[in-house]
């Protein structure tokens, strides 16, 4: 054994000390830390299990994406499961350490030196004050490496978690991944006794891996046909190159599909007007089938027929271009648990040690409401989250005030294992530690709940008016959609200029009509985080304003902060830059800001995003020019181009109105689908329905929310 390996044996004294406590009046010295000689590619600072209770409006989990190496690398050298370490992905870093202290390196076989000395793996190492830990680069099996200091490597702790969220720009250093240069502090403190990770307790790496999935939240014969599914066991994925945190894109068979649209959710097949995302979902964005990883999205539009299990989902951090992935259906209730390492977890085993997968399609259970009128549904989405549906897969205020009563309801009880509640338009997904909270107790008392709401017509709820600044038509949108002409299709039906795409697509006489449909309209707000942080989902109050349109396909590769556009029925407000698929309508102020010690008006420190469920957005015009300094503004944490005026949303009210006026919405209605109908004539004319074998040429996808492509494209 190496000088610089810690036998099984070792004491306390290999801990990092405490920090020095210094008087207040004099500046604190600065802790032990280390120096990053190399940064790898991407390394970040990552804890597990990362952020949770935000995922409502936005914000992922994040943490290691194998969190068993990971915390597998804590135990090694004495921390909590749960303390801040790294993760390098296709290379590690070299560390240069300016105390003594113990590291352990775990995940994806590399060369790892110490001191130009070869150590080994899954054991902890002595370092010494100077020394120099230099791991290599990933070889043919995994993809990511991770590193554990005693004690834990400090950094921002923001929404409760050290973890870095790189396009959000928050948690770990400065929201980035590490540079060359960059001093990581040590927090330091006791730890316990360093040990070895024994053979059984390590996870079996392959290029031929079986991923243990349950059934469900939507399968056959709903959405896929019994083919598709027998597909998705019986074929070999391949993991395409366009994979990270995000989602890990596979190439597959083009499902048949037992649907021929998404009727009010979008023109393709795997359409749905809402479902909140679990990790390690498998989402099919149109043809294309792509594992959510920790950093994706969590409210979206598309249909997934299986989960991974929380024990399995380690295995999404190993998965490289070119391995092969084969699901394997398991009975949820003897799926491992997720917080055991070693043999109760089986991750020492290639295969996937199965009995057979549950045989309901997914679905948990029926009931209606307590008034008979509306159907409830109770999908199972892995073995730990319950994806509760209401009613058909119509766009209906009523089903999200039942939503809201049921999360309401649940939230005020706050029963032991609950994580997180995630409301989307007719759909509750509500996520609990499957070691504290069985699916079989959670329907249990769900169903309880539900039977026991009031009548959805009698929902009054707060909801402000914010009337916020659009740039009509941007010179930022315009520039996105040349991008991608450029670089993506040119001949898409909604290019040159998505404003009279929506025109065309909703039989309106001209584009200033367009115009004042947009300014007309009041949009409810009915969900958060559709494209991450705090971006809402939002439909006009008036029938008669709800423009649809279709998503770009494929996404676009990249997509202005704040832009604004629709997709299906539904307004969104991107929350941060990158990909996108909405079609554009112009741009406003910030949704989401945390960068500012003063926050500007309408945000705070602790909730950096700006609007609120059953909010109200209204627009008002301004120039390109006009926006510009108001972004600055809010960006500084001054200005006022928000205002916010409080009041009340009242579903009998509403309600009243489109009795009053249902004719009108009625013929606005038909003209609209009349013009969408031959649209759809047209493109099916010119093969735009036609999809690829691999899944990975044209799909064109409508809905709710943005495609999950979009983030890994």
């Amino acid at each position: 054994m190496p000088d610089s390996t810690v036998s099984d044996a070792a004491v306390s004294e290999t801990a990092v000390p405490d920090p020095v406590v210094s008087d207040p009046a004099v500046a604190e010295p600065l802790r032990p830390a280390v120096t990053v000689v190399r940064s790898g590619p991407l390394t970040t600072i990552q804890d597990w299990p990362g952020r949770a209770g935000y995922w409502k409006v936005g914000v992922p989990p994040s943490g290691p994406m194998d969190d068993l190496s990971f915390r597998l690398a804590n135990l090694a050298v004495g921390n909590a499961e749960t303390a801040p370490g790294l993760e390098a992905t296709l290379m590690g870093p070299a560390l240069r350490f300016e105390t003594d202290t113990v590291v352990a390196v775990t995940g994806a076989p590399v060369a790892v030196t110490l001191a130009g000395r070869t150590v080994p793996q899954w054991v902890p190492l002595r370092v010494r004050a100077g020394e120099v830990l230099d791991i290599g680069a990933v070889g043919t099996l995994g993809m990511r490496v991770y590193v554990a200091v005693a004690g834990g490597v400090d950094a921002e702790d923001y929404l409760g978690s050290r973890s870095t969220f790189t396009m959000g720009r928050f948690g770990g250093l400065d929201g980035r991944a590490l540079a060359e240069g960059d001093r990581l502090e040590l927090i330091g403190g006791e730890t316990a006794a360093p040990r070895r990770i024994l053979g059984d307790e390590q996870p079996a790496l392959t290029n031929s891996w079986q991923l243990g999935v349950t059934v469900g939240p939507h399968g056959a014969p709903e959405f896929f046909t019994e083919a598709d599914i027998a597909d998705v066991f019986g074929t070999d994925y391949e993991v395409h190159f366009n994979s990270d945190r995000t989602g890990i894109r596979l190439i597959g068979p083009q499902p048949r599909w037992a649907r021929s649209d998404g009727g009010e959710a979008g023109l393709h097949p795997s359409n749905i007007h809402d479902n909140a995302y679990s990790v390690g979902a498998l989402d099919f964005t149109g043809d294309t089938p792509i594992l959510l990883g920790p950093d994706g999205p969590s409210l979206g539009g598309f249909v997934c027929p299986v989960t991974v299990v929380t024990a399995q989902r380690w295995k999404l951090g190993q998965l490289k271009p070119g391995d092969t992935i084969r699901f394997v259906a398991v009975r949820s209730e003897e799926a491992a648990s997720p917080t055991e390492i070693g043999l109760a977890r089986r991750a020492c085993f290639v295969d996937v040690l199965s009995g057979g997968g549950d045989t309901d399609n997914g679905i948990l259970g029926t009931t209606t409401t307590a008034d008979g009128s509306t159907a409830v549904t109770y999908r199972r989405s892995g073995d730990d989250n319950i994806l509760i549906e209401y009613g058909d897969m119509n766009l209906d205020l009523a089903l999200r005030a039942r939503v809201h009563a049921l999360s309401e309801r649940i939230a005020a009880e706050n029963p032991r294992g609950l994580i997180d509640l995630t409301p989307g338009i007719r759909s509750l997904q509500v996520k609990a530690d499957p070691d504290v909270w069985s699916q079989k107790q959670m329907l249990e008392w769900l169903t309880e709940c539900e039977s026991q709401l009031p009548a959805a017509e009698d929902l009054v709820v707060p909801s402000r008016t914010v009337h916020l600044p659009l740039s009509w038509d941007d010179p930022a949108t315009r520039e996105a959609i040349e991008r991608y002409m450029l670089g993506v299709r040119s001949d898409a039906p909604w290019c040159p200029w998505n404003i009279e795409f929506i025109r065309r697509m909703n039989g309106l006489d001209s584009v200033d009509d367009v115009y004042r449909t947009v300014f007309d309209a009041s949009y409810l707000v009915l969900g958060l985080g559709d494209v991450y942080l705090g971006a809402p989902v939002a439909v006009p109050l008036d029938p008669r304003h709800r423009l649809v349109t279709t998503k770009y396909n494929p996404a676009r590769t990249w997509t202005p902060e704040n832009a604004v556009g629709i997709g299906g029925a539904y307004l969104c407000i991107y929350g941060m830059e990158g990909p996108g698929g909405y079609q554009f309508v112009g741009r406003t102020t910030q949704v989401w800001n945390h960068r500012h010690p003063r926050p500007a008006p309408g945000f705070d420190r602790e909730h950096p995003w700006l609007l609120r469920f059953f909010d109200r957005i209204q627009w008002y015009p301004v120039s390109a020019d006009e926006l510009v300094d108001m972004r600055a503004d809010v960006a500084a944490g001054r200005g006022d181009s928000t205002r916010i005026v409080d009041g009340v949303f009242s579903l009998s009210e509403h309600q009243r109105f489109l009795d009053d006026h249902a004719a009108d919405i009625a013929a606005r209605r038909a003209t609209m689908e009349a013009a969408r109908a031959e649209e759809r004539e047209r493109w099916s004319l010119q093969g735009e329905f036609a999809g690829g074998a691999t899944g990975t040429e044209n799909i064109t996808s409508a809905g709710k929310a943005d495609d999950i492509e979009e983030q890994v494209a």
